[in-house]
């Protein structure tokens, strides 16, 4: 990820009224972490996990909510319209920097209307087959998705979002033609995939490591620019002949726009601690997860940053939704 490191102090107190700092019993009540993927998926993962601990820094319950829909926008869109007083809270992804662009019609702006507070964790997608397909490597799938086009079906955890756009990538670097078939979350898209419903899928980490270790799907690379820590021995699609292929999923903390600064800054310190725990940094770890951290503004201009990129890319690709 590249952050900028920017003044984190201007970014809490300018333009913020007096008032709004009197609210130092903050958080009197739990708190609500809306995320817009199901149970299972890796927002589901990276946000329990997280709310633990950031709950045990504010002393108070994080309560999980899943509200999956629309590659995310319905979640988002819940937060937009939430109080702007600290309780609701969004874990918010890069399938929201890419819904900016790939969507025509959106109720609200993802830059605008949220309020970044923190990053929290980076997942690698992996590249991963149904084992009936004949192929062993990137080369081997290239080639033979190249035999057949349109005959190969890949799944997604739902337009817009990281597996999705990271196979619309793959097959316009590769110069194939693969079929989209998305899902309501990562968790659906793997189970017909280890089905063999759908032939492959740009699978994150934490949802796909069972199925490989079982047998019942097959790895062939890494999507990020290095190694994934969890899987070591698997090349990335770069090394395996894709030159410049990245993707990572990555997460990151939202409040509502007007949400009062002090507050933003109470739950990035509490956000900075709980990343930086033993324990999560261990869970995170086995799930071949990254914590993040960092500021509040080193979060929005990372934001802003991902906006341009998937701009960039939908614009490259032609792909739009309604």
């Amino acid at each position: 990820m590249k952050l900028a490191t920017l003044c984190l102090m201007t970014s809490l107190t300018a333009g913020v009224p007096l008032a709004a700092f009197a609210q130092a019993g903050y958080p009197a009540k739990p708190v609500r972490l809306i995320i817009g993927f199901p149970p299972g998926s890796a927002a589901d993962v990276v946000a329990r996990i997280f709310a633990a601990k950031l709950g045990d820094g504010v002393k108070q319950t994080i309560v999980v909510e899943n509200r999956p829909g629309a590659g995310s926008n319905i979640a988002a869109e819940a937060v937009v319209r939430a109080p702007a007083d600290g309780y609701t809270l969004f874990m918010g992804s890069i399938a929201n920097t890419i819904n900016a662009s790939l969507y025509k019609n959106m109720s609200f702006d993802f830059g605008r209307d949220l309020a970044p507070i923190i990053g929290v964790a980076l997942v690698p997608n992996l590249l991963v087959v149904h084992p009936s397909m004949p192929v062993r490597s990137v080369k081997e799938l290239v080639a033979v998705a190249k035999s057949r086009p349109n005959e190969i079906f890949y799944g997604s955890s739902g337009n817009g979002t990281s597996p999705h756009l990271s196979a619309v990538l793959f097959g316009s670097m590769a110069g194939i033609k693969i079929v989209h078939v998305p899902y309501k979350g990562s968790p659906q898209a793997v189970t017909d995939l280890v089905a063999g419903r759908v032939q492959l899928m740009f699978a994150p980490a934490s949802t796909a490591l069972p199925f490989i270790k079982a047998g019942k799907l097959r790895a062939l690379a890494a999507s990020t620019a290095k190694r994934a820590a969890i899987a070591p021995d698997l090349p990335t699609v770069d090394e395996a002949g894709i030159k410049g292929f990245e993707t990572t999923i990555w997460f990151a903390l939202y409040a509502p726009e007007a949400t009062p600064r002090d507050i933003i800054g109470r739950i990035n310190s509490a956000s900075v601690q709980a990343l930086a725990d033993a324990d999560l940094v261990q869970k995170f770890a086995a799930q071949g997860i990254e914590p993040t951290g960092g500021t509040a503004a080193q979060a929005a201009e990372f934001t802003r940053s991902e906006l341009g990129k998937w701009a960039k890319v939908v614009r490259e690709s032609g792909a739009k939704l309604d």
